[in-house]
């Protein structure tokens, strides 16, 4: 069995565990998501990561009594062949762990550089993730131990008719285009917005706000690649 642990600091945990259940189904591979709120929930059994969306700076902050996200960085330094998604705020923290720690994606990134909440929007986003296939499925929700329930499929409508991803940017941060340093996997027009670096894939919108289930695929087969010492 695969185990995916999901920062539960902020953003859009639910649906991103709707979202890799869901594509989990369709790819025929039995895994369980572990919800990350204590460094005590992180050992050497989880097999990949997911860091959602949210504040950055309120996620470090919330994150200290636990030690949550100073574990999840311990984590990936141990586990270097492991693969991490992180989207939106999570992009900033593998872009800018802090405290003298090298990033863990070579690019350089900005926070909010799209602007406030009203600025956001949603847009045709080119995205190129070899081997792995558009997929929209669904499974049922149902409310955890704090009466939380994801967004069912669907709730974020998309009026984009092709096979461009679309892009949910929402107080999005902003990769610098002179400051990339990995494989770019993601633009809007001109403007990158997803990075690959190794088994670390960061993005600045929310896949797990749309019905193209691509980065979460992505993020199972990097664990079904892994080798046993990995």
């Amino acid at each position: 069995m695969m185990r995916v642990g999901l920062a539960m600091l902020q953003g859009a945990r639910h649906e991103h565990e709707e979202a890799l259940m869901s594509i989990a189904e369709v790819l025929n591979q039995n895994i369980e998501v572990v919800h990350l709120r204590t460094a005590s929930d992180l050992d050497d059994s989880i097999h990949g990561l997911v860091l959602p969306g949210g504040e950055s700076t309120t996620m470090r902050i919330a994150s200290r009594s636990e030690g949550l996200l100073e574990s999840i960085y311990e984590w990936m330094e141990t586990h270097p062949n492991r693969p991490v998604l992180g989207t939106c705020a999570g992009a900033i923290l593998l872009a800018s762990p802090g405290k003298n720690r090298s990033p863990f994606i070579k690019v350089n990134i900005s926070r909010n550089a799209w602007g406030r909440q009203r600025q956001s929007f949603e847009a045709a986003v080119d995205v190129t993730l070899e081997g792995v296939a558009n997929h929209g499925a669904s499974i049922s929700r149902t409310p955890d131990a704090f009466g939380h329930t994801p967004l069912a499929v669907g709730d974020v409508e998309s009026e984009i008719q092709s096979d461009a991803f679309p892009g949910v940017f929402i107080r999005a941060p902003r990769f610098d285009n002179d400051g990339v340093g990995c494989e770019v996997i993601a633009q809007l027009d001109d403007e990158i917005v997803g990075v690959r670096d190794g088994s670390k894939c960061a993005v600045t919108f929310h896949p797990e706000l749309t019905n193209d289930r691509r980065f979460h695929a992505w993020l199972l087969n990097k664990i079904s690649e892994l080798s046993p010492t990995d």
